[in-house]
């Protein structure tokens, strides 16, 4: 009598707990429900579909991933979904008949959307996203590694705004970027943060990553150019080809150099280390065998730096790239 009494109180807590459990649904957008559930717990949730009111009075009947249901038939339905088991409710005209619409219930766990999908990145404050532009043109390419374990989750959608106007994206042809453009001029003010959130799942998993920030953060020069040197100790540079100008407004200024030679030019083993203004630096030191780095960082903003270039030197011999 105590066990028939539990099983009923517990088809009680199921039924009566379905109402409450509609505040965990939202549609993401069309055709796809996400059902947020608690982390850790066994969840049993009942969630209700519509085929559409166009077929309210039809024969329809429901498959799930492509396998009918039995139990599922008309119009209006409620599917059970246990813990992650979400999956692509799709109803026919029949149980051989014509496709009429679907929808797919995807799950994201709480609380803090618990995430296993993307690896974070290495670079300190990088999160599991990656921005960077190279001026402040509004062009700017966020990317993202996914784990090993998850090679084939697949991004559903892509939200990027400032001030809660929608920012144009395109996302990379392997799914693990995305280049975004923002109109604003590059000579106005930054008052607002671009907002990211790209929605990625792997089967029917569903992870939100977000990531916020000023242009002027992400702001990464392009390599210097034209490196070259004269009169064997004086280096010379060009500015980016696609920096924006004026140059007096949009002012960077550059790191230099001087490593041992055979060693790279982030290594610590460095004979000189300064920053500088301008497009030229002579070096005075002893050693004919050495590199010489150069990379360019906004001046104003000290934000990310570019890549190194670099001339090897080695006595009469130099080559700059």
């Amino acid at each position: 009598m105590r066990a028939l009494f539990l099983i009923v109180l517990y088809a009680g807590l199921c039924y009566a707990s379905s109402d409450s459990d509609q505040e965990n649904i939202e549609i993401l957008m069309d055709n796809v429900l996400v059902l947020r559930v608690p982390n850790g717990l066994g969840s049993r949730v009942y969630v209700p579909l519509s085929c559409g009111e166009a077929y309210q009075n039809q024969p329809v009947v429901w498959k799930k991933n492509g396998e009918i249901e039995p139990a599922l038939q008309g119009n209006q339905v409620k599917v059970l979904v246990e813990e992650m088991n979400g999956g692509n409710y799709t109803c026919h005209l029949g149980p051989d008949g014509e496709y009429l619409n679907h929808t797919v219930i995807l799950i994201q766990l709480e609380p803090d959307n618990r995430t296993v999908i993307l690896e974070e990145f290495p670079e300190e404050g990088a999160g599991h996203i990656y921005c960077s532009a190279p001026n402040y043109n509004g062009s700017f390419h966020c990317t993202w590694r996914r784990s090993t374990s998850r090679s084939n989750a697949a991004v559903l959608l892509v939200k990027a705004e400032i001030n809660s106007e929608k920012i144009p994206c395109e996302l990379d042809a392997d799914g693990s970027g995305i280049h975004c453009k923002d109109a604003s001029c590059p000579y106005k003010e930054e008052e607002h943060r671009v907002s990211l959130t790209i929605y990625i799942h792997s089967d029917s998993r569903l992870e939100a990553y977000t990531k916020t920030f000023y242009l002027r953060e992400i702001v990464r020069p392009a390599k210097i150019v034209n490196l070259r040197i004269s009169d064997g100790k004086e280096f010379s540079w060009n500015y980016p080809e696609n920096w924006e100008k004026p140059c007096t407004y949009f002012s960077l200024q550059f790191q230099v150099k001087v490593v041992k030679k055979g060693f790279p030019c982030h290594s610590t083993n460095e004979i000189m280390n300064e920053t500088i203004d301008k497009m030229t630096h002579k070096i005075n030191i002893k050693s004919n065998k050495y590199v010489f780095c150069v990379r360019a960082q906004d001046k104003y903003t000290n934000g990310p730096f570019s890549h190194w270039s670099h001339c090897t030197v080695d006595k009469h011999t130099e080559v700059c790239t």
